[in-house]
């Protein structure tokens, strides 16, 4: 137990620890008798910090669901949709990656990587992809996350003359 809780820099509890285990020797062992046996050996696991509770702003700019779950294209540059993934490395370190893909064809037409997800993160993601149009102005389909519903992000969709649609809100019960 000592050297499965030392190799996992103390970040499992006894759930973890009594699956390991069982795997380990093919045995059943007991939950509880793990849990009261890292109590005598004094093993306590890291308890991680929750995450921070964001407080929901209010759009400055939501558009109409245009694309409507319509995923297909008959030409490419008529139907781009983006997002902002999130990546965890190391030990608390996180990643994002921001990129807009061609439902023509499933391309990806432009990404940006960033340490924060933030405006500029998008901004150039869609400044890469505008200057790839011939001429064309494809529908741009996103959530409503703080990036897509910004003043700003919407003046550089109109300079570029292209369509904004959003996803509804998912209702919450």
């Amino acid at each position: 137990m000592k050297t499965l809780h030392e190799k996992v820099d103390g970040i499992f509890g006894y759930r973890q620890i009594t699956l390991h285990m069982n795997r380990k020797f093919e045995e059943k062992l007991n939950h509880k008798r793990i849990y009261r046996l890292i109590k005598v050996a004094g093993l306590r696991s890291v308890i991680r910090v929750k995450k921070k509770q964001y407080k929901r702003s209010t759009p400055q700019h939501v558009a109409d669901n245009i694309l409507n779950r319509e995923f297909t294209a008959e030409k490419p540059n008529e139907k781009w949709v983006t997002d902002v993934t999130e990546f965890k490395y190391g030990q608390s370190k996180k990643a994002y990656l921001s990129a807009i893909r061609d439902l023509y064809d499933g391309s990806i037409i432009s990404y940006v990587l960033g340490h924060s997800n933030n405006n500029q993160l998008v901004f150039k993601t869609l400044d890469q992809a505008t200057v790839l149009l011939n001429g064309e102005h494809p529908l741009i389909h996103s959530d409503r996350g703080f990036q897509y519903t910004s003043k700003g992000f919407k003046r550089k969709i109109d300079a570029a003359k292209m369509i904004q649609s959003m996803s509804r809100v998912k209702s919450v019960y």
